[in-house]
């Protein structure tokens, strides 16, 4: 009977579950993380702070459980980027978030080759994914030791492998994405030709030992989050979707084995390499959902992140916000973009401002859920959703107005870790399926759609015409 110790480290903070053989929950530690935002652009991280966070809430949950664990899992947030030393494991630079926008001049330098990176790699050429911010890195931070990203300077620590998962590597835009194994082509391009790239692992594989969390125990399951939460979630077959609400919103659906390349604008990537087949996901990112909520949050406009469905308006008095925070993702992928509010009157109360916030979070996913369901050739049926936000019955109904789908609620704020922790059980048991590994699950709440199409219809007109005229008032890209 596995017992699983399943690390998220992710953006806003870090979780440690412990999990029984069937996921059952015994102990929880967290940590939070607060990166550091600043002109330009800027969005780091102490990489002292998220390695003592792995340590500090693993160790709790451990020590909460009171049982022996048999495995530790590590899901990673993805894209953000440092260098460090491969001798000592010292870190040589703040870890660069996947919000930071300093890498626009890497992609600004690449821009005639955009059609053959896209076509290569799944992705698009946005400083959202990590070579930019790796080759901006050595430009003008340092050119010593190793540049990876964060989930291999983590497995370092914890083992001393030098390693990176699949589907971790598959958004970097140096990964091809059929062979979904480091192109020499894309490295030279970016000027990371003469970089050592980590081994590319299977996500159900034992990459090391650790003794970081008591006596001698393997390392398996290592994902990146969303995909983990993907996992988690059942989206085993094609067609099948879920959203992550957290720092950033993000769907992303399951196209099955073949790698889809979007015509909306969208991104794929690998899904996990497991039990010896590699499938694939299609998905569309949100730059700003719970951090849009900490702005408001910051500003006084709401006390905390438990008392926005309080704070928010009941009804619209016809203000919208385009939480263009930190630039517009897919399909746009203009990160010169701004928040916008409009439709603004005396009347205006702050609870209006919190309700249009929400509104705009709900209808930037739903616009992506359109474009995934082109990509996929049929539309969605449901749309199955996870993170600290699916707590506010406003967004959720907002969601569900919005993306005419109904939502189905996962009925555990961990689907990330539970995701990486399904990956690990396969690791140790070569017996167990992928669907036995996952389990079944219930959805805590499921909301159905309240407004009426035609309803639905004008206010994403509405809307949409909002995002394209700021962008059009911008600055270039």
């Amino acid at each position: 009977m596995t017992v699983v110790l399943a690390v998220d480290q992710g953006t806003s903070g870090t979780k440690a579950v412990v999990v029984d053989h069937d996921g059952t929950g015994l102990a929880l530690a967290e940590a939070e993380l607060r990166p550091r935002y600043g002109d330009g652009g800027v969005v780091e991280q102490d990489p002292a702070a998220l390695l003592a966070s792995v340590l500090d809430t693993g160790r709790r949950a451990v020590a909460a459980a009171g049982r022996p664990v048999d495995v530790v899992a590590l899901a990673n947030q993805g894209e953000t980027v440092l260098a460090w030393d491969p001798g000592t494991g010292a870190a040589l630079t703040p870890a660069v978030v996947w919000q930071d926008r300093r890498a626009e001049s890497e992609c600004a330098r690449l821009a005639d080759h955009a059609e053959l990176i896209a076509a290569r790699t799944g992705l698009v050429l946005d400083p959202y994914f990590s070579a930019p911010k790796m080759a901006w890195l050595r430009r003008n931070l340092t050119t010593e030791g190793v540049v990876t990203t964060v989930d291999s300077w983590l497995l370092h620590h914890l083992t001393g492998a030098f390693v990176t998962d699949a589907a971790t590597a598959s958004r970097s835009l140096l990964l091809d994405l059929d062979r979904a194994d480091w192109d020499p082509e894309l490295t030279a391009l970016f000027g990371l030709a003469d970089e050592p790239l980590p081994r590319i692992a299977a996500c159900d594989e034992i990459v090391g030992t650790t003794r970081a969390f008591g006596r001698e125990i393997p390392v398996a399951g290592i994902v990146v989050d969303q995909q983990a939460a993907l996992l988690a979630e059942g989206c085993l077959e094609a067609g099948e979707a879920k959203c992550t609400y957290g720092t950033g919103a993000f769907l992303l659906a399951n196209t099955g084995t073949e790698a889809v390349r979007s015509t909306s604008g969208l991104t794929t990537s690998v899904a996990w390499r497991a039990r010896g087949r590699t499938p694939y996901c299609v998905d569309g990112q949100v730059y700003t959902a719970a951090s849009a909520i900490r702005w408001l949050h910051d500003l006084g406009f709401i006390r905390s992140a438990g008392e926005l469905d309080s704070m928010a308006a009941p009804e619209s008095d016809g203000t919208l916000c385009v939480p263009a925070l930190a630039g517009l993702a897919a399909p746009w992928w203009r990160s010169d973009a701004t928040a916008t509010f409009t439709g603004m009157t005396l009347s205006t109360r702050p609870e209006h401002l919190v309700l249009a916030v929400v509104q705009g979070v709900a209808a930037q996913v739903a616009t992506v859920s359109d474009l995934v369901a082109a990509d996929l050739g049929s539309p969605l049926t449901r749309l199955r959703a996870d993170g600290g936000l699916t707590r506010s019955r406003t967004l959720m109904q907002a969601q569900a107005d919005l993306a005419r789908l109904p939502v189905e609620v996962y009925p555990s704020p961990h689907a990330t870790p539970l995701g990486a922790a399904a990956l690990a059980r396969l690791a140790l048991d070569p017996g167990l399926s992928l669907r036995d590994a996952v389990g079944d699950w219930k959805p805590s709440a499921v909301y159905e759609p309240e407004w009426s199409e035609d309803r639905a219809a004008e206010f994403r007109a509405t809307w949409t015409a909002v995002a394209e005229s700021s962008l059009r008032t911008g600055a270039p890209r």
